[in-house]
């Protein structure tokens, strides 16, 4: 920033207030894709012009920006939040707590990307402007009596910088593919112990024997009937993990539009039909796994298309990781293993923070010793193992 120049600071109504190409290009990187979409202007103004955010949602943009003379310098995704709906790092305790002590947790701020649980960069800028960021974001939690503020999926530096801003940091995980040389997928197999191997070729012979076919479609591939497909899928998924879906049907045609570069869609297809998906977004070196779902039951397709065409799609396009969203132990098996997620929590009342601070201590110690046994279980081979025949 220019020097004795003043800057403004402000929070925005809706991304569509704000130029995608400066949004945008505060996240560049060397003009390549971004790690991840989900920052991007195209995916968060999808989620506001299709009504997935905004009123009656729970969800209601406030966008914190930094401008000098104009110029957008820094910005980060920010929205209040009426429940704890979407997150994916659970803050029910904290609302519980706060509530039976006679207070109001909600609204809240939460710097996130609604319903997508990716890690991904929340203080978008140059680096010496992150701090300011926080600082913002703490200063409209305290000035308008909100109970707290929320930065979620962040990047471990970010994580960092928020506890030198005296920010809680919490640590939680999820379940990550990484790849380590592997070349293609059968070379992935043979960095794994013998029964583990055995069980992933049974799995995808089973699946692939659903019937039909398996197509994986990107870019000028994707077609409306496509869409029309997994929006059922999406809707039985939603209807039984949410109660209803978190997206509307006017967000798929919204990144069809304008993110088809962004998205693998893999495909189940028999007698003429799709008969189960899962939905991918691409990163520049990461595959994201966001959404399956399914019209027919068959055995392993799950796996097949979330997890094992995730890898096979990795490897062949030179992505060196896959995310395959929250929670699910059983992706420990196919060779995701525990990571690190991590999010930065600010509460104005000193006594709160004091007293969610020793949780969090707790928790931590907690979630370091799961990763640890969960990795200790995972499938890859430990030293010399004589070959089976398989």
């Amino acid at each position: 920033m220019g020097q004795g120049k003043a800057v403004d600071i402000t929070l925005v109504n809706g991304i569509g207030d704000i130029e995608a190409a400066e949004w945008d290009a505060l996240g560049a990187q060397d003009g390549a894709r971004p790690r991840d979409p989900f920052t991007t202007h195209r995916f968060l103004h999808a989620l506001e012009v299709s009504g997935s955010v905004g009123p009656g949602t729970g969800w209601e943009a406030r966008h914190l920006t930094i401008r000098q003379d104009g110029r957008l310098l820094a910005a980060m995704p920010l929205y209040v939040k009426l429940h704890s709906q979407g997150e994916y790092i659970f803050d029910h305790a904290f609302a519980d707590a706060w509530q039976r002590a006679g207070g109001h947790y909600y609204p809240k701020l939460q710097s996130a990307v609604p319903f997508t649980p990716a890690t991904g960069p929340r203080l978008l800028g140059a680096p010496e402007l992150r701090p300011i960021l926080l600082r913002a974001l703490a200063e409209v939690t305290r000035s308008n009596e909100i109970s707290s503020a929320h930065v979620t999926f962040c990047t471990a530096e970010e994580a960092g910088i928020g506890v030198e801003e005296g920010y809680l940091h919490r640590v939680t995980q999820q379940f990550h593919w990484q790849d380590e040389g592997y070349g293609d997928f059968e070379g992935f197999l043979s960095a794994l112990a013998s029964r583990k191997r055995k069980t992933i070729r049974r799995e995808r012979a089973q699946a692939q024997a659903f019937g039909g076919t398996i197509h994986a479609h990107t870019g000028a591939d994707l077609k409306p009937e496509h869409w029309d497909a997994f929006w059922r899928f999406y809707q039985d998924t939603g209807s039984r993990k949410w109660g209803r879906p978190y997206l509307t049907r006017t967000f798929f045609d919204q990144v069809h539009r304008t993110m088809a570069d962004d998205i693998l869609l893999v495909l189940a297809e028999r007698g003429g039909r799709a008969v189960a998906g899962a939905l991918n977004f691409i990163g520049s070196d990461t595959l994201f796994g966001r959404y399956w779902g399914c019209v027919e039951d068959h055995p392993c397709l799950h796996f097949e298309l979330c997890y094992y065409q995730a890898i096979d799609w990795a490897l062949a396009h030179g992505l060196t990781r896959v995310e395959a969203g929250a929670q699910g132990e059983h992706k420990l098996a196919r060779g995701y293993l525990p990571a690190e997620v991590h999010s930065l929590h600010w509460f104005p009342d000193r006594r709160f923070r004091e007293a969610v601070a020793d949780y969090l201590q707790a928790e931590t110690a907690a979630i370091g010793d799961e990763m640890r046994l969960l990795e200790s279980y995972g499938p890859f081979r430990r030293g010399p193992q004589p070959e089976e025949q398989e």
